[in-house]
C-alpha cells in the first residue's frame, strides 16, 4: 500500500516513514533508490541526513514534500500544513526586488496585500535583510541570496522545513553565518527541520540527529543522536570527533558499495 497522509491526532511526530521503497522506471531500466526506508522525526527535531552521491537523500526529501509518491510503503505527516522544501539553488527571480521574491507565494496563496507587505518586512527583519528590500537578486552576495531564499520559505509558515543542501554552495565562512542564523530561527520557531547534507561536520554543527543512508538503494545503516551542547563551533573538537567518526562510517560503507 501507498499512503501519504495527515496523521496529527495518531502521532506526536511531524513525519513517520514506514517501509518506504521508491523505484523508477520499470522493467530492466528500473532503479531502486529507496528500499523499505522507516524513520520517525519528532516534532522540534533537526535531523541531518548524510550519506554517498545518490543514496536517495534527495528522493526522501521530495517524497515527504508530496511532489513524488513511494512505489510501495506510507508516510503520515503530523501537522495539517504540508512541509516547506529549500533547494541548495535559490532559484530568485532576477526581475523582482528581494521584497517581492519573499512575497511571491504570499500572493500566490491569497494573502491580502496589506498582509503581505507585513509578513515580507518581518521575514527580512527576521534574517536580517530589512535594509535590502529594494535591491535587485544580482546585487546580493550568494550568501544574501540564500537569506532571502530563507525568508520566502519561511513565509509559508510550514511547521517543518525540508532543506536540500541548502548551503553547500557557499563558502566555509558564510555557511557558518548562516548555521547559526538557521539555529537562532529553528529554536524561537520551534520548527521540525529535516537537512540533506554531503557536509558531514555541517551535520554534527546543526543536528540533535545524524542518519547515515546506505549507498542506493538508500537504507537506514546507522543513526546518532548529538549531544553536544549548543551553541555549537563547526571547528570544535567535540564536533571533529563525531564528523570523524561519522566519515569513516561512510568511507566504510562506500568502499562496501565499490567492491
Amino acid at each position: 500500500m501507498t499512503l501519504l497522509e495527515s496523521a496529527q491526532s495518531v502521532t506526536a511526530d511531524a513525519v513517520t516513514l514506514s517501509g518506504v521503497t521508491k523505484v523508477f522506471g520499470r522493467g530492466g531500466a528500473a532503479v531502486l533508490a529507496l528500499d523499505g526506508l522507516s524513520l520517525d522525526v519528532k516534532r522540534g527535531e533537526f535531523v541531518c541526513l548524510v550519506g554517498a552521491s545518490g543514496c536517495g537523500k534527495s528522493t526522501l526529501l521530495n517524497l515527504v514534500a508530496g511532489l513524488d509518491r513511494p512505489t510501495s510503503g506510507r508516510i503520515a505527516l503530523g501537522q495539517d500544513r504540508a512541509p516547506t522544501l529549500m533547494f541548495q539553488d535559490p532559484a530568485l527571480f532576477p526581475w523582482l526586488s528581494v521584497a517581492s521574491n519573499v512575497e511571491l507565494p504570499l500572493k500566490l496563496l491569497g494573502v491580502p496585500k496589506p498582509e503581505r507587505r507585513r509578513r515580507v518586512a518581518e521575514l527580512l527583519e527576521l534574517v536580517h535583510l530589512g535594509e535590502f528590500a529594494k535591491r535587485q537578486p544580482h546585487e546580493l552576495s550568494g550568501g544574501m541570496r540564500q537569506r532571502v531564499a530563507l525568508a520566502r520559505t519561511l513565509g509559508q509558515d510550514s511547521p517543518m522545513l525540508l532543506m536540500d543542501e541548502p548551503f553547500g554552495a557557499l563558502d566555509a565562512m558564510t555557511r557558518d553565518l548562516l548555521h547559526d542564523e538557521l539555529e537562532r530561527i529553528w529554536q524561537a520557531r520551534e520548527l521540525t527541520i529535516l537537512f540533506v547534507t554531503h557536509n558531514v561536520r555541517e551535520a554534527a554543527r546543526l543536528a540533535d540527529r545524524i542518519v547515515l543512508l546506505s549507498s542506493r538503494p538508500g537504507r537506514i545503516i546507522y543513526e546518532t543522536g548529538v549531544h553536544i551542547p549548543r551553541p555549537r563551533r563547526i571547528d570544535s573538537p567535540e564536533v571533529a570527533t563525531l564528523a570523524a567518526d561519522i566519515t569513516d562510517r561512510l568511507r566504510k560503507e562506500v568502499g562496501r558499495h565499490g567492491r
